[in-house]
């Protein structure tokens, strides 16, 4: 029976395994936690680029249609900076009356979801993405020309 008991309580070894089980355990949702909130990080900060980058060129055009396909490509090379892809009807843009006439309130709004990688296969088709959402208001300059 003591040859048992020893046996028994020899922990030569397990030291090892435990240290490998537990930090699978343990480092792998840490991990992939902090890989989530770096990217939705990016996405929130690539937003905010996004719509400040395009008001700025929204509000140098000379007409509506103009500006509205200048601050689509800048929104959309402001995302591309981050690895991002502007999605076709994130991206709004409000004006308070007339736009471009100098006084008017300029709001540029992008609402979208980033992905989230490498989700396990049951949380994969249900989780849409995080949202994310970002807004830029601007006041269209008193001193431009109010013949565009």
């Amino acid at each position: 029976m003591s040859a048992l008991r020893k046996s028994m309580n020899n922990d030569a070894g397990t030291a090892v395994v435990e240290f490998i089980f537990i930090g699978v355990l343990l480092l792998v949702p840490i991990l992939y936690a902090t890989l989530m909130v770096m990217r939705i990080e990016a996405a929130a900060m690539a937003s905010t680029h996004a719509v400040r980058e395009g008001a700025r060129a929204f509000m140098m055009a000379d007409t509506r249609t103009q500006g509205l396909q200048q601050a689509r490509l800048a929104s959309a090379a402001a995302m591309s900076d981050q690895g991002f892809t502007l999605a076709a009807g994130a991206l709004r843009i409000d004006c308070s009356s007339r736009c471009l006439e100098p006084g008017t309130q300029l709001r540029v709004n992008l609402d979208w979801r980033v992905d989230l990688p490498w989700l396990p296969p049951p949380l994969a088709g249900r989780v849409e993405g995080f949202p994310i959402s970002a807004e830029q208001s601007l006041t269209i300059d008193s001193y431009r020309d109010s013949a565009a």
